[in-house]
């Protein structure tokens, strides 16, 4: 588990290597980089998706811009709450991610392989700024990351930082009495 402090509130998801291998990889791999630490949702469609991955600084989104992963075979369905790796194409997966909204089934076949879900604060992630929706646009993202994003949409939510869910190990269940000699008759 994954959890998202954003400037909205914070929510965690939930990865699973069985749905998508190489997605979870790389996806866990650009968290524990800082690669989306403050990264903006740049598009935001209601009943669709919302979307971010494209690093605040352009320097780093040019190191990240060529390396494609190859694609996973699609396990799961594009359902509400779940999140895929954005592509466009065959084996084109670089950083950028999206949370389906809606029922996106559509996009099964299109190759977008959901690798976890939402499992805490999906009200936080249906609350993210959809004021600009589509508006942003990639390329000046990719150029001039967050001068562009804090100069011609300042109020866009984003990501400050993610971190590792540390899971509680179960509490261990008292020991059984040992059986005195009376009981084992």
């Amino acid at each position: 588990k994954l959890k998202f402090e954003c400037s909205n509130d914070d929510f965690v998801l939930e990865i699973n290597k069985e749905w998508a291998p190489r997605g979870v990889e790389r996806f866990y791999e650009i968290c524990r980089d800082g690669v989306y630490d403050e990264a903006r949702f740049f598009r935001v469609v209601p009943g669709f998706v919302v979307q971010w991955g494209i690093p605040a600084d352009p320097n780093v989104a040019a190191q990240w811009r060529e390396a494609t992963i190859q694609d996973d075979p699609v396990v799961q369905t594009n359902a509400p709450g779940t999140i895929s790796f954005a592509t466009s194409g065959k084996n084109s997966r670089t950083t950028q991610v999206c949370i389906n909204y809606g029922d996106n089934a559509q996009l099964d076949g299109m190759g977008f392989a959901p690798f976890g879900k939402v499992v805490e604060g999906m009200e936080v992630v249906k609350a993210i700024n959809a004021q600009h929706r589509e508006k942003p646009q990639q390329g000046l993202i990719q150029a001039q990351g967050n001068k562009y994003l804090k100069a011609a949409f300042p109020d866009l939510d984003y990501i400050k930082s993610v971190s590792l869910v540390k899971e509680e190990a179960p509490a261990e269940a008292p020991a059984e009495p040992a059986a005195t000699p009376e009981a084992q008759g």
